[in-house]
């Protein structure tokens, strides 16, 4: 995964902005308190870390990847940047209050492990506010039709609703509630799904550039001849009917919010 971003944060600035609707998501599922501190675990370039410490509340953000650290230093000195990674959190126990963990599952190379690690350094009753996407709600992505190998090997590297909700409870963590988030048009964090009302986003490099499952799991063959696919189904107008086929009440990513026992 460190490689990968490497790799991935040369550009993600650039298209992987905070989004206000799941800044305030993530902020009304974390409560967080004046005075306490809270735990951002693959934070990225720190792009949500830094929107949630604007609002007052001190953050220390733990990513894999230097370069995206880097990134994140040079935007901003008020959050505490920490090299580490879910299984091997450099934080002392219980030095926390709170956990946010934002499209990261995925990444993490055991998720037992690190869900323990959050255990341990979370203070008691602290919660875990997880933003992710499942195999389920995957496969009801549009982009499935034009890029069928591509999803079809990022929903096999993304954990199910039922491995999470497992390990949380081996890890001793109770689930409190779920959200479904449906994509809005004008979201502003390019994530793989954002396009789902704009695919003509998908047609831009710096876009695809910013997203894993394109710049590193996609083969450049299906890509090509997807993103052909993709412009006629666009300027045909057939686009919409794809979008019908894949249309379902599943939601396209999911909010799972935790607590310490």
């Amino acid at each position: 995964m460190q490689e990968k971003y490497d790799t991935i944060g040369e550009n993600y600035n650039l298209t992987r902005q905070a989004d206000p609707y799941l800044t305030e998501r993530m902020h009304h599922w974390l409560a967080p308190e004046k005075g306490h501190l809270y735990l951002d675990i693959g934070c990225g370039t720190g792009s949500y870390t830094i929107a949630l410490a604007q609002q007052g509340i001190q953050f220390i953000g733990v990513e894999p990847s230097e370069r995206m650290l880097d990134e994140a230093r040079q935007k901003s000195s008020v959050v505490e940047w920490k090299q580490g990674k879910a299984e091997a959190i450099p934080l002392a126990d219980e030095a926390v209050n709170g956990v946010l963990t934002s499209m990261t599952l995925h990444h993490w190379q055991n998720l037992e492990a690190g869900f323990k690690e959050l255990y341990r350094v979370l203070k008691p009753q602290g919660k875990v506010v997880i933003f992710t996407s499942t195999p389920s709600q995957m496969r009801g992505y549009w982009l499935n039709h034009f890029f069928p190998t591509m999803l079809k090997d990022s929903i096999v590297q993304m954990p199910a609703y039922d491995l999470v909700e497992s390990c949380l409870q081996k890890a001793q963590f109770e689930i409190i509630t779920t959200e479904k988030y449906f994509i809005q048009p004008d979201l502003q964090d390019l994530f793989l799904y954002s396009g789902k009302h704009n695919p003509e986003l998908y047609l831009k490099l710096q876009v695809r550039a910013g997203i894993s499952s394109f710049a590193s799991l996609a083969n450049a063959k299906e890509v090509k001849q997807g993103l052909e696919a993709l412009l006629q189904a666009i300027q045909t107008g057939s686009i919409e009917r794809t979008k019908q086929d894949y249309q379902n009440d599943l939601g396209d990513y999911l909010f799972i919010v935790a607590q310490k026992l």
